[in-house]
């Protein structure tokens, strides 16, 4: 599956105002963590705002925050608001679309594409925030142990 820009970048911005939701961060910080363009940054979090999910702040030390659930809102939340999942990746133009062939293959693919669809439905914000936690702490102590041998 390939995503759009747009739709990495909401998941980026996403993800990382969720991880401390009481935290605020301008767009011209979260685009220097990840290193993509403010402007586009910005279209970007208006979407996410009038979705609910990120609240603009404004005045001095303004920015955005994350106003969701975490617990609650799936990956697939964040990127069907732009657009990005094509559930009918099977469609096979023209005559080769009519074999039997084209119709399996047609088939499996739809069928790759509900799986993908339900994966992402099945996994939070939270679950992934903590996953990553999970992966940080583990290789922390990975290297506490490799520099007290």
């Amino acid at each position: 599956m390939k995503l759009q820009k747009a739709t990495l970048f909401a998941l980026f911005s996403v993800l990382e105002l969720a991880r401390d939701p009481g935290r605020q961060m301008s767009a011209g910080e979260i685009a220097e963590v990840y290193g993509i363009s403010v402007n586009h940054l910005a279209k970007v979090l208006r979407v996410l705002g009038r979705a609910g999910l990120v609240e603009a702040v404004r005045g001095v030390g303004g920015g955005y925050r994350f106003c969701g659930n975490a617990k609650r809102i799936s990956l697939y939340d964040v990127i069907d608001l732009f657009g990005d999942i094509v559930t009918d990746a099977s469609e096979i133009p023209g005559p080769a679309g009519t074999t039997e062939i084209a119709q399996a293959l047609g088939r499996v693919l739809r069928e790759v594409d509900e799986i993908a669809v339900a994966t992402l439905k099945s996994i939070t914000l939270a679950t992934l925030l903590k996953s990553r936690r999970w992966h940080e702490e583990r290789r922390l102590e990975e290297r506490h142990t490799a520099v007290s041998q």
